[in-house]
Order: structure tokens, then sequence, then C-alpha cells
């Protein structure tokens, strides 16, 4: 009996004094620099939002927050990576749902769990998508569009930035909830999907907001429907998919940060703090509505139920219309 409660006390000193190590780490956070490390290229949207927030966020934590690309495997490297690296809040990801929720089920192979490998931290912007067709198609409405399609199964053409991305699902939705078959082109980003689309070599994509709210205003594309369940504010005359015929469609690319699995609960209530702090600056909020996104509020908990929500939304998507991954 002695022995058992003497196990008893020193496995309770042992968590004591681990606890207290922890505190006392976690109460002088940040002491070093932060590494923000985003898995597409510079200049994308990921990278955009991740540099307007590292700069902000350097400025109240005291310690440079700076911005690291990881390019490649639709950011499923930048991922992986972020996930290996100790859970001590010193390497961070902005990802989007591409690589926190459509890539890690598209590329079954792949051994990276959003759900099991990451903690969230907080959604630090939202884009909605804009259903778009060249102004020499005859499809003036959504409706106008799904008659088109219905009328020539699996003969119509859409074009996106590439498997996996939210415009190429977005489309793999709009499929399934209007019963129709298209023809998906997948290009190497979505900036050659807009200019074959402006000079008429496909007739209609999903694209992000902030890539051609710009051809919308001077009239190289016609805006049919936002994909967000509200209308966006930089397109205030154009109606959600749900206004225009199909009641509950909503997608959006989002941006998130996030921390390793692990990482203790008050490093990532500070993190969340200072994201809205920062999205909450009226030079931020300026530039977001420049961008065409919006804001959220979340919280490191709400993050991490989202995330869930949308790898399985998205898995349906996936395997419904059986969408394979090249080997």
């Amino acid at each position: 009996m002695t022995s058992i409660r003497s196990g008893f006390a020193f496995a309770g000193f042992a968590f004591m004094a681990v606890a207290t190590a922890s505190i006392a780490q976690t109460g002088r956070y940040p002491d070093k620099p932060i590494k923000m490390v985003v898995g597409f290229t510079a200049g994308g949207g990921t990278d955009v939002v991740a540099r307007i927030l590292s700069l902000k966020m350097s400025e109240t934590l005291g310690q440079s927050v700076v911005v690291e690309n990881r390019v490649g495997a639709s950011g499923l490297i930048a991922g992986e990576m972020v996930a290996k690296s100790a859970p001590d809040g010193y390497t961070l990801m902005t990802g989007t749902q591409t690589n926190l929720a459509v890539a890690p089920v598209l590329y079954r192979k792949d051994t990276l769990n959003p759900a099991r490998d990451f903690a969230g931290i907080a959604i630090t912007a939202v884009s909605p998508l804009v259903l778009v067709v060249n102004p020499t198609v005859a499809a003036r409405s959504l409706q106008d569009v799904i008659a088109m399609a219905k009328a020539k199964p699996g003969g119509v053409n859409y074009g996106s930035g590439g498997l996996g991305t939210t415009p190429h699902m977005s489309g793999e939705l709009f499929q399934a909830m209007a019963g129709i078959k298209l023809a998906h082109i997948a290009y190497r980003g979505e900036a050659p999907a807009i200019n074959d689309l402006i000079g008429g070599q496909i007739p209609f994509m999903f694209s992000n907001l902030s890539a051609i709210v710009g051809n919308v205003k001077a009239g190289q594309l016609r805006a049919i429907a936002v994909t967000s369940a509200q209308r966006a504010p930089a397109l205030p005359d154009v109606p959600t998919m749900s206004e225009a015929g199909l009641p509950g469609f909503e997608a959006a690319t989002w941006f998130a940060l996030v921390a390793p699995a692990g990482t203790p609960h008050e490093i990532r209530q500070r993190l969340n703090a200072e994201v809205k702090r920062a999205l909450a600056l009226p030079d931020v909020k300026q530039r977001y509505a420049d961008l065409g996104m919006t804001v959220e509020d979340s919280t490191p908990e709400s993050l991490d139920g989202y995330i869930k929500s949308e790898i399985a939304k998205w898995t349906k998507v996936i395997t419904d219309a059986n969408i394979k991954a090249p080997e």
C-alpha cells in the first residue's frame, strides 16, 4: 500500500512539474520568431492572406512572424512539414480547404489527416466564388447554364485552376445538385483558365471573386451567381446560387491558421486573439474588401469542427463523382 501511495505521489509531483513548466513556457510566448508556412506560390490568395496577417501579428506579438512558402502537391508538402513540427506555437500554417479538406482525401495515398494532425487557431478569410460565363455565351441565368448542360450531356466544358481546387470542387458540387454532366478542364492555375474563358476557349467556370471581379466590372465576363450564402458586397446585384435556383448550394475558398496537434490551448487562444485584432484593423478591412474577401468570427474549437465538416462535405463530393487523382 505504501509503495502504491508513493507511486501516486511521485506521479502527482511529476505532473505538477510538467504543468508548471508548460505554464511558464506559454506565459512568455512568444520569445523567438514564428514561422507561418504557406503551401502555395507567392502572390496567390493564401500567400496574400498570410502576409497581411503576419505583418500585423509581428507588430503586436513583439516577435517576427515570417512567411515561408513550401510549394507542392496541392499544399500537402507544407501540411506534412507543419504537422510533424514541434507543437510549441512557433511553426504555424495558413492553409485553405484545398490542403485542409480536399487534397488529403483526393490523394488517398497521402498520410496527412488534418482533423487529427492540426489544431485550429482561426479562420483568417473567406472568398466566395462566382459562376462566370464568356459574354458571347447566350446563358444569362443559372437556369440557362443548366439547360445548356442538359442539352449536351458531358459535352460542355468548364475550367478550373487545377484538380481539387475550390473552383473544381464547386463545379463538381454544381453537377451533383443540378443533375447535369460537364467536362472538367484542369489548368495549371486559375489565371490561365480565366484567360481562356475571356478568349472564348471555354464557356464558363467558377472563379474566386478576387480573381475576376475586375473582369466582370470591365464587361469581359458575365457574372451569373455567387457561391456564398449571402450576396457579395463587391457584386451586390449578382444573386447567390441558392437565389438563382439551387437552394443550399454553398462553397467558398476559406483560409485558416492552424498549428500542429498538441499545441497548448493557451497559445492557440493567444494567437486567435491576435488574428481577431489584426482583422479588425481598418486598413486590413479595406484590403480584404478590395480583394472581395470577408471575415468570419471563429474560435480554435469552432475551426476544428468546421474542418471536420468540410472534410465530410468534400469527401462525399469526391466519392460520388469518382474523382481520381493521377498516380
